[in-house]
């Protein structure tokens, strides 16, 4: 059994009934998205955790094998969806399903869980998000990307194909092109899945705009479904 990571919690109110679990990019950690949470200014929303795992630390092929969090290793970054280390994704897709695992026996369904990640997070969303066996609340990809289609095919679960998703990547990208993040967009639409898409004038990061955008996204999903 893969062995659960260390997480950051932080709970926008009191007996929260929705989960959010993010997950961080390439050589960052849990803290690196902490403080979304405030600028999110959920409010009257209903009470939301936030989980925020780490990644384990692995030799990272494309970085000469320096020792770094990743989600799985990364072989080459000119082409980062090729020679794609699937048993990596496999292996964190469990972790993945063990985290919302957690949540169901802290009270929280599966339905009212949403996947988030940035960069290599944001690969991990897809790549769990559409293969989980269970019915999600949503999807949110930050600058992320596809690494393996094939490795979502094979186990894509079509009871996620109805599943919100939220993307948004930076047009001036250059550590993900933004062609990387449409490729995504492309190869869920044409799987039938819903992309609430955006596209910013910010390089590998994200800004005020998007956030405004994601608030706005996640506080109608919160209300629909509460």
């Amino acid at each position: 059994m893969t062995e659960q990571p260390p997480t950051i919690e932080i709970e926008s109110a009191p007996n929260p009934t929705f989960a959010v679990i993010l997950m961080h990019g390439l050589g960052a950690d849990a803290n690196d998205f902490v403080p979304l949470v405030p600028e999110l200014r959920l409010g009257n929303a209903p009470a939301v955790r936030f989980v925020f795992p780490n990644a384990p630390e692995i030799a990272v092929t494309a970085n000469n094998g320096y020792v770094m969090r990743a989600w799985y290793d990364i072989r080459s970054f000119q082409n980062i969806n090729e020679q794609i280390d699937e048993a990596g994704i496999e292996s964190s897709c469990a972790t993945v399903r063990q985290l919302i695992d957690a949540q169901n026996r802290r009270g929280i369904p599966t339905s009212n869980i949403f996947l988030a990640g940035f960069s290599q997070g944001g690969a991990m969303t897809y790549s769990a998000g559409l293969t989980h066996p269970e019915t999600l609340a949503g999807l949110i990809v930050l600058s992320g990307y596809v690494p393996s289609p094939g490795f979502i095919d094979s186990g894509f679960s079509a009871v996620n194909r109805g599943t919100p998703i939220f993307a948004a990547h930076g047009m001036y990208d250059d550590v993900l092109p933004i062609q990387l993040g449409e490729a995504a967009r492309d190869f869920a639409l044409t799987r039938g899945c819903k992309v609430d898409w955006s596209t910013y004038p910010m390089p590998h990061s994200v800004c005020a705009e998007e956030i405004s955008a994601l608030r706005t996204w996640l506080r109608a999903l919160l209300a629909a479904s509460s």
